[in-house]
């Protein structure tokens, strides 16, 4: 990544087969979801807020992407939104997910968003410190919550509060 810099942008539908592929990697390690295979652009975009999807390119190359979906359908919730946020393997480490991350939390106010969460397995460190350098802070652990692979999993609860949404 030293030749042009990495810049985000909204997603467009277009961007969705590189999404899916970058997807199937984090499925891969086994610490990134319960699920074991990408769902279709349809169940995706329909699970997903239309302002805050984002991807991170390396020229033409989609590299990263992060985007929200509603944490609850309730009226109370309307400014919660949960965090999905993926690095290609090749580009892990490179600081891809924190440029990702901050852009999403300003379009998340922008859409005025007061709480993300982040539910994270607790052997995935990397994305744990992502978030806690960003500002999100561990609530606690959801012990045996899931299964995946026939094994039950714990997943950490993290959640950013926005200090210019929802402050009155």
């Amino acid at each position: 990544m030293e030749n042009q810099p990495v810049f985000v942008q909204q997603m467009k539908k277009k961007d969705w087969s590189c999404v899916k592929e970058i997807y199937r990697q984090g499925i891969e390690t086994g610490n990134a979801t319960f699920d074991t295979e990408p769902p279709s652009w349809e169940e995706w975009d329909n699970g997903h807020l239309e302002g805050c999807r984002l991807v991170a390119c390396y020229g033409e190359q989609v590299i990263g992407w992060a985007a929200l979906s509603q944490s609850a359908h309730k009226e109370a919730y309307r400014g919660v939104a949960e965090v999905s946020i993926y690095v290609s393997a090749n580009s892990s480490g490179k600081g891809v997910g924190s440029l990702l991350l901050k852009e999403l939390i300003i379009a998340s106010e922008e859409e005025g968003l007061w709480t993300l969460q982040a539910l994270i397995f607790p052997e995935n460190t990397a994305s744990m410190s992502l978030h806690i350098r960003n500002g999100f802070e561990i609530v606690g652990t959801r012990k045996r919550v899931g299964k995946l692979n026939n094994k039950w999993r714990d997943v950490v609860l993290l959640e950013r509060r926005s200090s210019i949404v929802g402050v009155d």
